[in-house]
């Protein structure tokens, strides 16, 4: 039996690509996103064309009891939870206080704080029972700097990020790898960058900053920085980095 890299928001962009590094190195992948079931069996397929083992599942990470019930599944049928993968985006749009719905700064806080609240509730005691576990956090620059009209999005990132540091110092005691990874930059990724964008605005920018110039964040090197936190040894742990471009300014010079 396989040990499994569990990939919460498992699209085309880094999630998809971190399970597929995993997968290369052994780990069965399980992969889930809200929709889009077509691109969710394509990275499946991917993945078992090479070699590798994955599975997908369609999960509304909002809806209750889904994450509890789905880690129990694939505890049952498929393996140990290893690796966690929570790629779960939360950008809602820009939007002023005034256009900020109660319900939409909720539904930020949903997917980017309690669902990893919900999936470490499950998930870190049957790590701490073996005695080992990673969990690797994709995060924003949100989670360190508010702007206008992020309200939902900044508040619920800045709470990502310090539960992570609880998270940290409950559990890094206890063989449990919990790392929080800021994504400080535009990611290569048509079903993110690219739908926000829309086709042609998307493939102008790659062209102009990404491809040859370097200036758009690539997934498979993104991944490269997973796996590899992954790998570290408990002496040298990293529990927060970021990720950029060589071209972009960091958060704090903007």
């Amino acid at each position: 039996m396989k040990p499994v890299c569990l990939v919460m928001g498992a699209g085309a962009g880094i999630g998809g690509t971190v399970g597929k590094r995993f997968a290369a190195e052994g780990y069965h992948a399980v992969l889930c996103r809200r929709s889009d079931e077509k691109g969710l069996n394509k990275l499946v397929s991917e993945i078992k064309a090479v070699g590798g083992d994955a599975t997908g599942f369609l999960l509304n990470a909002v809806k209750e009891n889904t994450i509890e019930e789905y880690v129990a599944q694939v505890e049952k049928e498929i393996g140990p939870i290893e690796v966690v993968i929570f790629n779960l985006g939360a950008q809602v749009g820009n939007r002023s206080l005034e256009e900020t719905s109660y319900k939409v700064f909720e539904l930020g806080w949903r997917m980017a704080t309690f669902a990893l609240f919900r999936i470490a509730s499950a998930a870190c005691p049957l790590m701490e029972s073996r005695g080992k576990g990673t969990i690797l956090v994709t995060s924003s620059t949100a989670a360190v700097r508010g702007n206008a009209g992020q309200h939902s999005h900044a508040a619920a990132m800045g709470g990502r990020r310090l539960l992570c540091q609880s998270l940290n110092a409950q559990y890094a005691p206890k063989g449990i790898h919990i790392a929080h990874i800021i994504i400080d930059g535009a990611v290569d990724a048509p079903d993110t960058l690219g739908k926000m964008l829309g086709k042609e605005e998307f493939q102008k920018l790659r062209e102009t900053k990404g491809m040859e110039h370097d200036g758009l964040m690539l997934p498979e090197k993104i991944a490269e920085t997973y796996y590899h936190i992954h790998q570290q040894h408990r002496s040298v742990w990293t529990h927060e980095t970021d990720l950029r471009a060589f071209s972009d300014l960091a958060w704090w010079n903007h």
